[in-house]
């Protein structure tokens, strides 16, 4: 038996050797347009790596974190029902059942029959689930603070309106890009 080499890491190519492979291929690349969606691409993928380790370390996944910000969104007493929940977490009805019953069952959220109307269900957020979405706020603060750290305020703010600016533009030309291609539990 000879020394085998493991397998290698490959590691991402630069944004520049992305950009560079790309403009070879595709010469009527914009290499500015393709560095900034690019490094919105990798940061985005990046800093959803990092909150899934956060809520993972809680205990709870970010398909559940996803429930808990919407029902703390809705306002207190934070209660909507399954359908309502589906529609903002753009998922059919029965990936959400599938994820409530998880929670149900994990004490983040209790189901119950709405008292007015006994044919309507309400999800409601829990003591521990409130916990659990402060605990990740708390966490995501301390990491967000980091990855801004080397930015004055006046950068800040500057960034913020110009991603915001960016995504209403994606927003109004694609009205229906705020769910899901499929269900991802």
């Amino acid at each position: 038996m000879g020394d085998t080499p493991g397998p290698t890491a490959i590691s991402e190519p630069s944004l520049d050797e992305q950009i560079a492979a790309y403009q070879r291929e595709f010469r009527d690349l914009d290499p500015q347009v393709e560095k900034v969606v690019s490094a919105l691409s990798r940061l985005n993928r990046r800093m959803n790596v990092a909150y899934g380790r956060q809520t993972a370390a809680l205990g709870i996944s970010n398909a559940e974190w996803e429930v808990l910000k919407a029902l703390v969104l809705s306002g207190s007493p934070y209660r909507l029902g399954p359908s309502d929940l589906a529609k903002r977490l753009g998922l059919t009805p029965a990936a959400m059942t599938h994820r409530i019953d998880r929670m149900v069952a994990e004490g983040l959220v209790t189901r119950e029959r709405d008292e007015s109307n006994r044919v309507r269900v309400i999800v409601e957020l829990t003591d521990e689930g409130r916990s659990k979405w402060l605990e990740a706020m708390r966490m995501a603060t301390v990491f967000e603070e980091e990855l801004l750290q080397d930015l004055s305020t006046e950068e800040r703010g500057v960034l913020g309106e110009m991603l915001t600016r960016l995504l209403r533009r994606v927003e109004d030309t694609q009205p229906d890009a705020g769910g899901r291609l499929s269900d991802l539990d």
